[in-house]
């Protein structure tokens, strides 16, 4: 059995009220510690973290299965040090968390996979070399979208700090994505086969930033500077950079520039129902509803069970411990 560790939050002196905290931040002071948190914010922060660092850990086995079709060793090579990246990335966040009272060791090994809080996005299987390629310039390219606006308005200063190495890295797996995309461009049948891991996947990345500004229920994560954007604003900051880019390639895309609005605009209904099993939109028929699709994004997709599963083995393999037992722990049980 592993050692058990106490990880009750360290606090060396009373926590701050929510008053407290925002004159702070009003001043342009950062956070440090748990020590300068109200509790709003420290369960504010401790979430934004948990969704980074899951989605970071959980992106090494979807890369690692489709990293398995490289052309190359040269290539395979480059995707492993991408995997190497995200691994390391996904161990910053766990590891702040640590310092705010939560078990890296139970979040990452002792969560049922439907626990995971990642873009759904990750949960439908890449199969090829030409879908890790798409999946660089389009997932990374969200995760970098992401990791810059909180770079550049975190209110809490270890997250800034760390992201100082991890901005760049991300810079290089987009830039990945983008170079090999346009190698397979100039291959015959490569045109198309860009096109087909297009279709179901720009729609999949723009539903990476959440639901629309409209449906939000509260803006914490703006109040509190967590990140300086709101959902549709950073969905924006990605088209404007992700379009023009697939339209170099005479890809078709399913957004365009209105000018009259000044922003991009889907030509597609959003939201769409979305058939994972044969990575298929249904475009057709009635609109869905947002409920619809949070009813999508909480039963995950088809690789989740199998790649949380990868990423546990060795420890329950290493402590004894049934797939049963593991997940008698709740979600709820680990994060408060």
């Amino acid at each position: 059995m592993t050692q058990q560790h106490d990880f009750t939050p360290r606090r060396t002196v009373a926590p701050l009220t929510e008053a407290e905290v925002r004159e702070r931040l009003g001043h342009g002071q950062m956070i440090e510690n748990i020590n300068q948190m109200d509790q709003t914010y420290l369960d504010g922060i401790k979430r934004i973290l948990t969704v980074s660092a899951d989605t970071e850990l959980i992106s090494a086995p979807a890369y690692y299965r489709a990293a398995q079709d490289a052309p190359s060793t040269n290539a395979y090579l480059s995707a492993l040090s991408i995997i190497q990246d995200e691994m390391a990335h996904a161990h910053i966040a766990y590891r702040m968390l640590e310092d705010l009272g939560v078990s890296k060791e139970q979040l990452v090994y002792e969560r049922r996979p439907e626990e995971f809080k990642y873009p759904y996005a990750f949960d439908v299987p890449l199969e090829s070399w030409t879908e890790l390629a798409v999946a660089n310039a389009l997932y990374d390219r969200a995760g970098y979208t992401l990791l810059s606006d909180v770079f550049e308005h975190t209110t809490y200063g270890p997250w800034h700090r760390a992201l100082v190495k991890v901005d760049k890295e991300e810079q290089f797996h987009l830039r990945h994505g983008e170079n090999w995309m346009k190698r397979i461009a100039k291959e015959e049948g490569g045109l198309a086969r860009l096109q087909r891991a297009v279709d179901w996947m720009f729609p999949l990345t723009v539903e990476w930033f959440g639901l629309p500004d409209s449906h939000k229920r509260h803006n914490i994560q703006i109040d509190y500077g967590f990140k300086g954007y709101t959902n549709d604003e950073l969905r924006q900051r990605w088209m404007s950079t992700a379009v023009p880019f697939l339209k170099s390639l005479d890809l078709d895309v399913p957004a365009y520039w209105d000018d009259a609005q000044q922003k991009y605009v889907l030509t597609f209904p959003f939201p769409s129902e979305f058939d994972a099993e044969n990575k298929r939109w249904v475009f057709e028929g009635k609109p869905i509803s947002w409920d619809r699709v949070m009813t999508r994004w909480k039963a995950r997709g088809p690789s989740n069970s199998q790649y949380v599963t990868e990423i546990q083995r060795g420890y329950k393999e290493l402590y004894g411990r049934q797939d049963e037992q593991i997940g008698e722990r709740r979600w709820a049980d680990i994060i408060n």
